[in-house]
């Protein structure tokens, strides 16, 4: 989930769903690094707008782009418009078509718009962290019990249906305490925005597609991040 190194140990089905349920973390701690990047920019005297770019852009250098490539992916598979096999061959190409980059140029351009506008309000650096949880939690609730795999291999496979209701509902609790904490109040309803329409994109993929994918992953992030930081410039 990110660029920084862990130590090697055993990755199988119950490494993979105590990683899922801990994503909230992971999350936290790629917002705070991105949120250090934004608030200095805003200190030496960066326009808000330029600040949240150099933000957006810490996030996909810390994560290696990993999210935003399953979100350009599951726009094309999607966009395809083909059977499910031919819609997930689609995923698995390297290239990124028109369904993909317009998904990119859209997400993108709604965080940083958004990410500007909280900064103007002097909470950007909170919105982003609140965002970047959100995430991660999104990608949490999709690898709950009963969701299934598009496919009998990748990650998606090994992590589907890994987490159970306990530590998703545990994780979720943790995230809201977490951003009540801060005392800003369009925090947790941010997050709430969030879940929801990673829900309606997950609903979306699998049934296009039979389950989830590591790349229906990675846009789940994206959009969840996308929609709470959207909810916190209109809310606020």
């Amino acid at each position: 989930m990110s660029v920084f190194p862990v130590r090697p140990g055993t990755v199988d089905r119950r490494a993979g769903g105590r990683a899922m349920a801990l994503a909230p973390l992971v999350g936290a701690l790629l917002g705070g690094v991105a949120a250090v990047v934004l608030s200095a920019a805003l200190w030496l005297g960066v326009s808000p707008l330029l600040a949240s770019v150099l933000a957006v852009g810490t996030l996909a250098l810390l994560t290696r782009a990993l999210h935003l490539d399953g979100l350009a992916d599951l726009a094309d598979g999607l966009g395809s418009g083909r059977p499910a096999e031919q819609a997930l061959d689609v995923m698995k190409r390297s290239d990124i078509g028109p369904f993909g980059v317009v998904t990119l140029v859209l997400v993108l351009g709604v965080q940083v718009a958004a990410l500007a506008e909280a900064s103007a309000a002097g909470y950007g650096p909170v919105a982003l962290v609140a965002a970047c949880v959100t995430g991660r939690l999104a990608i949490t609730w999709a690898c709950r019990e009963g969701v299934p795999a598009a496919r009998p291999g990748g990650l998606g496979a090994m992590v589907a249906g890994t987490v159970r209701r306990g530590p998703a509902l545990a994780a979720t609790a943790l995230s809201l305490a977490g951003l009540a904490a801060l005392k800003f109040t369009v925090l947790p309803p941010a997050l709430t925005a969030g879940l929801l329409a990673a829900w309606a994109l997950r609903r979306r993929a699998v049934r296009r597609l039979g389950g989830i994918t590591g790349d229906v992953l990675g846009a789940l992030a994206e959009t969840a991040a996308a929609a709470a930081l959207l909810a916190c410039a209109t809310l606020w």
